[in-house]
């Protein structure tokens, strides 16, 4: 199971987006559709989730309103094998989008393009010598601008299996703050994350429309997990919290989408009221509710 899953949160387009992207990406599959119940916070029957799988990379989509919406602070780097692989993905998520950055050649790159798709998400395609990939960029821009690497500090020290790999910083003359990071390239729980300073003149910045779902395996873990990362930052309500630097995380026992996934509606809809009740998740009272004790 992958440790950390990319969590989009789509104004009821969840389906919509997660089946464009299926098929325009090689390698990738739907996976589970999760809809709401009697008790859950959407109209009973309609579709709540859907997860899939572009390459890999494991995402899960929510369909919940219109309350957040995407932003540049999160997007998806993409690593192209061929000129005609990265020209058809550009062609199929460029059309209804904005496009930020044209798709072209640049001092960094022999072609790169960057688009926000019709939905607002997110993409950086560039081509690559690499095996085919997408890597979650996270770009610290606006009050954020120069927190990058304080930031991979940070997750790494909090993950198991986590390291910096590369940090390459702006020099002098170059468009960036000189120190500030360019590009950089991180693991957390062995999952491959890529950073950059984007400057201070954005307007910006991190939204609970994308979030980083953390499946953890204990109760002591979501406990640690939960105390470190709202360290300076806050608290929201079932199993939500933002980080100081503005970064959105889940922190989720498995077991609750075991118990809200179980088949009898009673007990999955005694465990979601449960759920919605709490801030940080309490799998000894999901128990509770989940055997009506």
């Amino acid at each position: 199971m992958q440790k950390i899953v990319p969590f989009l949160w789509f104004d009821n387009q969840a389906v919509e987006a997660a089946d464009l992207y299926t098929s325009i990406f090689p390698n990738s599959k739907l996976g589970t559709v999760s809809r709401y119940g009697e008790g859950s916070p959407g109209q009973p029957g309609t579709v709540m989730s859907v997860s899939f799988e572009l390459e890999g990379l494991q995402f899960h989509a929510l369909n919940g309103g219109p309350l957040f919406k995407f932003t540049p602070s999160v997007s998806f780097f993409v690593g192209c094998e061929t000129p005609e692989e990265i020209d058809a993905l550009w062609k199929s998520l460029s059309e209804g989008g904005t496009v930020r950055m044209e798709l072209q050649a640049y001092p960094f790159s022999d072609r790169f393009g960057w688009v926000a798709d019709r939905y607002g998400l997110n993409w950086q395609l560039n081509l690559s010598s690499r095996t085919r990939s997408i890597t979650p960029l996270l770009m610290f821009a606006g009050e954020q601008d120069g927190m990058a690497v304080d930031a991979m500090q940070k997750y790494t020290s909090i993950f198991g299996n986590s390291s910096t790999r590369l940090v390459e910083r702006y020099s002098a003359g170059e468009p960036g703050q000189e120190g500030n990071v360019k590009h950089a390239s991180f693991l957390l729980a062995g999952q491959e994350f890529m950073a950059m300073d984007g400057g201070p003149q954005h307007q910006f910045g991190f939204t609970e429309a994308i979030s980083l779902f953390v499946n953890c395996e204990t109760q002591q873990e979501v406990d640690e997990l939960w105390e470190k990362l709202t360290e300076g930052g806050e608290e929201s309500q079932c199993a939500w919290l933002k980080d100081r630097y503005g970064v959105s995380w889940q922190i989720v026992p498995i077991v609750l989408g075991q118990m809200l996934g179980d088949p009898d509606p009673v007990k999955a809809r005694r465990v979601m009221e449960a759920m919605l009740q709490m801030r940080k998740i309490d799998i000894a009272a999901l128990r509770r509710a989940y055997d009506n004790r």
